[in-house]
């Protein structure tokens, strides 16, 4: 039997890794018990021979409740009171669906209120036109 390349996984900086595992192989990384925000995958691959190659790869991770922010964006330049609409929702437990506080709530977008403002002129401009000709 041949031998097979062995593959060890790091995440960020640690020294002590996350899995030693022979090549070819599936692996599932849990990120639950990692903190949220950016991380790197480091991939060791060490050939029977002796000879290393290593991979980083780049993830962030969100485990946590997901936070929506309307009204400010980021680099923004501010003057004077902002309302700001805010909301923070988890997954929860990802066998039963929970509704209430799942979507985040958003004001009507202004092209919306250009368009049925434009509508009720037109109706209202039909009607004046229609009232004239009877």
């Amino acid at each position: 039997m041949t031998e097979k390349s062995k593959i060890t996984l790091f995440i960020d900086d640690d020294l002590q890794p996350v899995a030693e595992i022979n090549a070819p192989a599936q692996f599932e990384l849990d990120t639950r018990k990692l903190v949220d925000g950016e991380h790197t995958l480091k991939l060791v691959s060490t050939s029977p021979t002796g000879r290393e190659g290593i991979r980083k790869i780049k993830f962030t991770v969100r485990n946590g409740p997901a936070i929506s922010v309307e009204g400010i964006s980021e680099n923004a330049v501010l003057d004077g009171t902002v309302p700001l609409m805010i909301n923070a929702y988890d997954k929860g437990n990802q066998k039963k669906f929970i509704i209430e506080g799942s979507e985040t709530p958003q004001s009507v977008p202004s092209w919306l209120w250009i368009l049925v403002i434009a509508f009720f002129a037109w109706a209202a401009y039909y009607m004046v036109r229609y009232m004239a000709m009877a």
